[in-house]
């Protein structure tokens, strides 16, 4: 059985809260000592053995210098992913970068066309608002739509974007805050949708190792798809390493190929040498956490539901497919993310983030944690009136 097979039957456990709250990222520092923090997208887990011991190798032995050529990354990433997916990828267009939103940024600053907007599919992840801003674009929201079967994209809204000479689709997939793994057919639609126009889609597949359904790459999806796309991922969500500050650019056709090369050759040496490495490490050694890791978000998307049935029956709230986020629903309660954080002491994010006040009534809760942590969140919110 290949290295990459899911074969961990165990789960993951998350440290006690107060050891948490000794930690010093951004989740644990933004607010006041009394706010349980349940907003950034970051996990509560302890990272995967081998990458610790890999971290701790490199800086016992003092190899913290410039980021030089790391073939280890493609190698490691083709193995994954056609062991996960069946997907076999071109390791020789694989070009890293920092982090997912700087590779996006500079992606879009070598390709976009002056006056262009970029489509994107609210309510949507807020950094690619703050992405856009950055370059001073202004960004075209086709809403994804809300269905009896679950939250599609709107491709005649994307195609009639396309047709007005928008044409660079800013695609999450999985996509945050829903947690919709969009299906093959949907995709390979979109990928035709964009051939016929020559426009672009640039795969944010952050979170597709955390995937409870089947995940399918963008460029998967036939030729149609490789010759409009290129996915931009990491190791950063999916075992927990966002401060390493490590990505990667991947594409499968000379014609993306080509705009990839646009980009300025520093994107590469700005990674961060502990980043590149461990990135490695995952996709080649960190597969039984991971399986460990997706079994028990599984199990906390569950309790989540049943504690909401529980404690606040009134919100609404879909099982994602992928993740550790859920969407929540809160326009039958008086409930709002800023109420909860003043009141109840719970950080959420706040759904105007992900697209505008048109989702004023909803909020982003992070449940990559312990089901006790989760219980004690929803237990302070439900103390509230309603």
């Amino acid at each position: 059985m290949g290295k990459n097979k899911r074969v961990n039957d165990s789960t993951i456990k998350a440290p006690a809260l107060e050891q948490l709250y000794s930690r010093h990222s951004s989740k644990w520092r933004r607010f006041a000592a009394d706010v349980l923090p349940m907003h950034v997208a970051e996990m509560d887990f302890e990272i995967a053995q081998p990458i610790s011991t890999l971290i701790t190798r490199m800086v016992g032995e003092s190899d913290l210098g410039y980021l030089g050529p790391v073939p280890e990354v493609a190698e490691a990433f083709e193995s994954f992913a056609q062991e996960r997916w069946n997907w076999k990828i071109d390791p020789s267009q694989l070009k890293l970068a920092t982090d997912v939103g700087l590779a996006t940024v500079e992606y879009l600053r070598a390709n976009l066309r002056s006056g262009e907007r970029v489509i994107v599919n609210s309510p949507v992840y807020s950094g690619f608002y703050e992405w856009l801003k950055e370059l001073g674009v202004e960004p075209l929201d086709v809403a994804l739509l809300h269905t009896d079967a679950g939250w599609r994209l709107d491709l005649a809204g994307i195609e009639s974007a396309y047709q007005a000479g928008h044409l660079h689709l800013l695609l999450c997939n999985p996509h945050n805050p829903v947690g919709r793994a969009f299906d093959r057919d949907e995709l390979t639609a979109l990928a035709a949708l964009s051939n016929r126009y020559g426009a672009t889609v640039i795969s944010d597949e952050i979170h597709a190792p955390l995937t409870f359904a089947e995940f399918v790459p963008y460029l998967s999806c036939g030729d149609a798809a490789t010759e409009t796309g290129v996915v931009i991922t990491s190791s950063s969500k999916s075992w927990n390493l966002a401060g390493l500050k490590a990505a990667f650019l991947l594409t499968q056709s000379e014609t993306m190929a080509a705009k990839v090369a646009r980009l300025p050759p520093a994107l590469h040496w700005r990674t961060s040498i502990l980043g590149a490495f461990a990135m490695a490490e995952a996709y080649n050694a960190g597969v039984e956490w991971l399986d460990a890791t997706v079994k028990t978000l599984d199990a906390n998307r569950k309790h989540l539901a049943a504690e909401l049935e529980r404690l606040l029956p009134e919100v609404a709230y879909e099982l994602p497919e992928a993740g550790y986020l859920a969407w929540l629903d809160l326009r039958g309660t008086t409930l709002t993310a800023a109420r909860i954080l003043e009141e109840a002491k719970v950080s959420l994010v706040p759904g105007p983030d992900m697209g505008g006040e048109t989702y004023a009534g909803f909020a982003r809760l992070n449940f990559g944690t312990s089901p006790e942590i989760i219980t004690h969140g929803l237990e302070r919110i439900a103390k509230l009136s309603r």
